[in-house]
């Protein structure tokens, strides 16, 4: 099961840093968001024993480790106010230039 958890966290973030580098803005915007999910699972795998029990509890009635879901909690709000911030400025972008490719972007280049 942790061989599943670690492909699927390495396919989460190889594929959020291949969004994020491409010039399209809304497609960088998913990366943003698809690296963010991929930091919540690290962290919340890290909280279980074993990965063979869910994260709050044991088969053995061990608890897991509480400061990880802490850690997912603060990081989905931390990262939806930065998630509405860049969907704003990317607004403003495109009505702006009428674009979301930052190749046709010329005015932030002064």
């Amino acid at each position: 099961m942790e061989l599943l958890t670690a492909l699927a966290v390495g396919a989460l973030f190889g594929i959020a840093i291949f969004q994020m580098l491409r010039r399209n803005v809304i497609r960088s915007a998913i990366g943003i968001i698809l690296l963010g999910n991929a930091i919540n699972l690290f962290l919340l795998s890290t909280g279980a024993y074993n990965g063979l029990a869910a994260a709050y509890t044991d088969l053995a009635g061990q608890r897991s480790d509480a400061l990880p879901q802490a850690l997912v909690l603060t990081a989905i709000v931390i990262s939806m106010g930065g998630l509405a911030f860049i969907l704003a400025m990317l607004y403003i972008v495109s009505a702006r230039y009428k674009t979301t490719d930052l190749d046709e972007v010329t005015g932030l280049k002064n």
